[in-house]
């Protein structure tokens, strides 16, 4: 049953609300509504002027309505006045099919209609740097090898604690926290979820993560390749599909090989078949190339793919099983769209269903080392335009995400590309001064 939002207030000494929505880059748009005018902003939503975010549309479009959706709302647990809760855009009356939640509660859909119910979790890899963003914070945090190190995560604990103190209050079920590969990074993982609780999930994260961080004169970010070196923030995503009721795994079955179904095989058919395209998605950044095809880092491996493999327990591969019932997509990185990264991996794996896709064969060899013995894997993108081209290319794909988003996704993008090929930069200046 949906809250009502001025109750909520009421109950929960509620001052303000945050109503959130996301746009085709990820941004966080919000307006701060007082508890006293949240009854009218739920039935007809905050107005927003469209075309100042990104979204293709343009200064002449009507209002843009971000309607919130109560059973999003979370309470800031740094900040208890305050409430945040997504939103899902409507101009003229109807949804906004471009806007990534809705394409998100699209695919949903689509899953539903098919008695499927896509569950997923994610490990949102973050940096903790200085405020300028030029360095990471801890200048203790020195090690080759600095996975797991026990001194620097506590040297950094009161900002993890906090956060995942946070996150047990918000009943998410987190259950453990880490220094990942690169000086300065850090992983917290909580339960998994239906697609679209984690996805907002997700985004809140995003937002709580910064927020603390600024809190202790820290900033966090995402950026797939923030240093030259260094081990990138990854983003991976574990699937798995239930029935209508959440009840039956549709993936698990311990007669075949590795604890995955048919069923299961269909859907990652489905991922391998459109890897190249989703990519323009799971990695929507002209940075996030410099993840996925980087050379050997410091630490002596990026842990992220550049191939389109699959594999059991075994990191070095695009896809891995890792449990029976369930597999780990490792492509996606920290600029992931939170609801288009969900919407994605269903509409890829929703095709797969629809044409028995087979996954191909699965290897097991140790692809950072071998991975030149493997001729015929397709390779990933080198960069966002390949990506991009990929993706307009895949037909399918793009229809299955909807042609209002594929358009205007890849009409922003692109505009996004040509910005970046138009920056001169000083390493032109240092390779061309004197040719």
């Amino acid at each position: 049953m949906s809250k009502d939002l001025a109750a909520f207030a009421a109950e929960n000494n509620v001052k303000y609300f945050m109503i959130s929505f996301t746009d085709l880059f990820g941004g966080q748009r919000a307006k701060l509504v007082p508890a006293s005018a949240i009854a009218e902003m739920q039935a007809e939503g905050a107005g927003f002027a469209g075309f100042a975010t990104y979204l293709d549309l343009t200064p002449a479009h009507p209002d843009m309505f971000a309607i919130p959706d109560p059973d999003s709302v979370i309470q800031l647990p740094w900040k208890p006045e305050v409430a945040w809760v997504a939103a899902d855009c409507v101009m003229d009356g109807q949804e906004l099919q471009q806007a990534p939640r809705v394409v998100l509660k699209n695919q949903i859909a689509k899953a539903a209609e098919k008695g499927l119910r896509v569950k997923t979790g994610v490990e949102a890899e973050y940096f903790l740097i200085t405020p300028d963003g030029t360095a990471i914070s801890d200048a203790a945090d020195t090690a080759a090898k600095p996975c797991y190190d026990q001194m620097a995560v506590m040297r950094r604990s009161h900002v993890i604690t906090e956060i995942c103190d946070y996150m047990l209050d918000l009943g998410w079920g987190p259950y453990q926290n880490d220094h990942e590969d690169a000086n300065g990074q850090f992983e917290m993982n909580w339960e998994y979820d239906d697609a679209l609780a984690t996805a907002d999930k997700h985004s809140f994260f995003k937002f709580m993560v910064k927020s603390v961080a600024e809190k202790h004169g820290l900033r966090a970010t995402f950026m797939p390749k923030p240093f030259e070196g260094l081990t990138g923030n990854g983003c991976h995503a574990h699937v798995s599909v239930w029935d209508r009721d959440g009840k039956v795994n549709a993936f698990a079955d311990d007669a075949m090989e590795l604890g995955l179904s048919q069923q299961g095989l269909h859907f990652l058919g489905g991922i391998m078949k459109h890897a190249s395209g989703l990519a323009a998605i799971t990695n929507p950044t002209v940075n996030s190339y410099k993840r996925i095809n980087a050379p050997r880092t410091m630490s002596g491996a990026t842990w992220a793919p550049n191939t389109v493999t699959w594999t059991g327990n075994n990191r070095t591969h695009m896809v891995r099983v890792p449990a029976p019932g369930r597999f780990e997509l490792r492509l996606a990185d920290g600029a992931a769209n939170p609801y288009l990264l969900q919407a994605i991996i269903i509409a890829a794996g929703l095709g797969g269903l629809a044409i028995r896709a087979d996954p191909g064969p699965r290897l097991d060899i140790d692809m950072y080392k071998d991975g030149h013995t493997v001729k015929d894997a397709p390779r990933l993108p080198l960069n966002m335009l390949d990506a991009l081209r990929m993706f307009d290319a895949d037909v399918g794909l793009k229809a299955a995400m909807g042609e209002e988003f594929s358009a205007a996704y890849l009409k922003l993008k692109h505009q996004e590309w040509n910005d970046f090929v138009s920056h001169f930069t000083q390493w032109e200046k240092d390779n061309a001064i004197d040719v």
